[in-house]
């Protein structure tokens, strides 16, 4: 039996899923409990689903009469986090929380599902994809690599993401290139240990650690062109064990960020070359991987016109900005609009004070933020497959 549902009577509903999605939540493609909890709720709204695409990736189809193909596509996963906050749907698993409120992006993609089953006005098929592992696992290239889009062979598809500082109830994307690329690296340092006390007989791999993280920092400021956007950070550091002994292997790992495919192979070079310069300087052997993991987030001309059209039909131009701030943050949605057109819009979570914002162990999804995402995703169905 159909389950009967509509956006102007869920509000409680979404805010359950959303809370009993927070209590449970599951790291990268461990979202077992979750995506049988969202399959069983499409197949009450009637939709035609499949699951297990990437292992825990779920698809629902809701097709009204010929037309167009587009898709819906929400995040489950969670973080590695240890909560902090204390309210009653706080995490009931040590060590997991859902920082980067995935958890309100499946409920919003639910209660859209919902009330669209229940209204159909629409012409076409929509195919709500709820995504495994968005953090750090590549989740969306695992569902593409398992048959995503041979299987459900869209015109175009579309993301949105919770933004803390945007106000609730609006809206804002741009045009090109909204995410930056993801990049990983590691240099490691093999130099000679020895006594701390006797440096002199020994090549020491923590020193030549310092002084590449100081050398890489130059990369930004004075090898690339200014209006480059880029970030290069060490965010890991491992070597020694004790007080009295110089190690004799030093490791260090880091990310890169950045828009243009040109900066990013320079990059690469520049890492290399300055790691290659210091490891001569200290006669230490230096070896570089350099992984190019995530790409820049790049939202196509009329897609992201007609997700504009959305928004604005829903909260009215003073509420919407289409000259959205690109991030340096990076988002794996970018591998699904590598293979079809689309667009990532923000919606607004509110204020970042306080440790509201995201990846913060105090973070939380905003509950007034469920129903304007879940109608922005309404509007732009109809006004894609109107």
């Amino acid at each position: 039996m159909t389950a009967s549902f509509e956006l102007a009577t869920c509000k409680d509903q979404a805010i359950a899923w959303r809370h009993d999605f927070h209590m449970h939540p599951e790291i990268a493609f461990q979202e077992h409990r979750t995506a049988s909890k969202v399959a069983m709720t499409l197949r009450s709204f009637g939709l035609d689903v499949v699951e297990g695409l990437a292992g825990t990736g779920v698809v629902g189809t809701l097709a009204e009469g010929d037309g167009p193909s587009i898709a819906l596509r929400a995040d489950m996963d969670a973080l590695p986090i240890i909560e902090e906050n204390t309210f009653a749907h706080a995490s009931k698993t040590h060590g997991c929380m859902h920082a980067c409120g995935h958890d309100g992006h499946v409920a919003m993609l639910l209660a859209a599902a919902g009330h669209l089953a229940q209204t159909r006005k629409f012409r076409g098929t929509v195919h709500f994809i709820f995504q495994p592992a968005e953090e750090n696992e590549a989740g969306a290239k695992a569902m593409i690599d398992d048959g995503l889009f041979d299987r459900f062979n869209v015109n175009a598809v579309y993301g949105m993401h919770n933004w803390p500082g945007l106000a609730v109830g609006a809206f804002e994307t741009c045009e090109g290139p909204i995410m930056a690329a993801f990049d990983r690296f590691e240099l490691a340092i093999n130099g000679q240990g020895t006594h701390a006390a006797m440096p002199h007989l020994g090549q020491d791999a923590a020193l030549c650690a310092s002084q590449l993280v100081s050398a890489l920092q130059t990369i930004v400021s004075r090898r690339l062109n200014p209006i480059s956007p880029a970030v290069v950070s060490v965010t890991k550091m491992h070597g020694g064990d004790t007080w009295n002994i110089l190690p004799q292997r030093f490791t260090l790992a880091g990310s890169t960020r950045h828009f243009d495919p040109a900066v990013q192979n320079q990059i690469e070079t520049e890492i290399y070359r300055i790691s290659q310069g210091i490891a001569m300087m200290a006669d230490v052997a230096i070896s570089f991987d350099y992984q190019r993991f995530y790409p820049a987030t790049f939202n196509s001309p009329a897609e992201t016109t007609l997700a504009g059209q959305a928004a604005t039909a829903l909260v009215g131009a003073q509420a919407f900005s289409a000259n959205a701030e690109p991030s340096l943050g990076s988002e794996d949605f970018a591998f699904m609009l590598q293979k079809k057109p689309g667009c990532y819009m923000r919606v607004g979570n509110g204020s970042a004070n306080g440790g509201r914002n995201l990846h913060s162990p105090t973070y939380d999804f905003n509950d007034a933020a469920l129903m304007p995402g879940a109608a922005y995703w309404v509007k732009l169905v109809e006004t894609c497959l109107g």
